[in-house]
């Protein structure tokens, strides 16, 4: 038995995923490791939505990693396409209606093609007033963002920097302060995703893989995470 929204996520405010498992999810099918991407884009949007159904308030998606770039190109390729084909579907669903989101990409945008930071930006620009953040996770990489925004501090005058000070510094700062972390897949690790973020973050895996992930799956995660003792480093 499905259980009640409201009964749902009512603690959580802010939930990362790690979407794994699209190219086996494709093996398994015989079919191209593109294919998996694709169908996994399609469990993103659905993903996107529900989260928004529970009222949760920012989620934070493992896009692209810095280290990605090593694939096949013929797989890079395909995903720099299904990034193009989603941005210009939220800009024209945008034109169409405007559904609350916030779209924040985080990580170092400048290896990309001028067309697609462009349309980055813009999206960025064209939500910047909602209250409902999505952060889509872009050549990003976990140590890579604490080297940027040790940077940035240092760049600002700062001589002695503080916890708070790096709060404020890392790409999610204007999130809420990350409760969960899931990985499907299958894998036991969270692969230099969100480290500064993850210090107290409730961590969840499942064998799922990324394409077959649902809503029962988010309802699991989610019970499993209100039924956690969250101490934050007290006894």
């Amino acid at each position: 038995m499905r259980m009640k929204k409201e009964d749902i996520a009512t603690n959580i405010k802010h939930i990362a995923f790690i979407m794994d498992g699209n190219g086996r999810w494709a093996k398994k099918r015989g079919l191209p490791r593109e294919y998996g991407h694709r169908k996994g884009a399609e469990t993103f949007k659905k993903v996107v939505e529900y989260c928004g159904a529970l009222g949760i308030n920012a989620t934070t998606f493992y896009v692209f990693s810095t280290e990605n770039w090593k694939r096949p190109q013929k797989e890079v390729d395909a995903l720099m396409k299904l990034l193009d084909e989603y941005l210009d579907e939220c800009k024209d669903n945008l034109l169409k209606k405007d559904d609350g989101i916030r779209f924040v990409f985080i990580g170092d945008k400048s290896p990309f093609s001028e067309d697609l930071r462009k349309k980055m930006l813009t999206l960025e620009e064209m939500t910047a007033g909602n209250s409902r953040i999505v952060n889509l996770a872009i050549n990003y990489g976990g140590r890579d963002e604490i080297v940027h925004a040790f940077n940035a501090l240092i760049a600002e005058g700062k001589r002695k920097i503080s916890e708070d000070d790096i709060s404020s510094s890392v790409y999610t700062a204007e999130s809420p302060q990350l409760d969960m972390i899931v990985r499907t897949g299958g894998d036991i690790r969270i692969s230099n995703f969100l480290l500064w973020q993850a210090a107290y973050a409730e961590l969840y895996f499942t064998d799922t893989l990324w394409p077959d992930f649902s809503k029962k799956d988010i309802d699991k995660a989610i019970k499993a995470f209100n039924g956690r003792n969250r101490r934050f480093g007290g006894v």
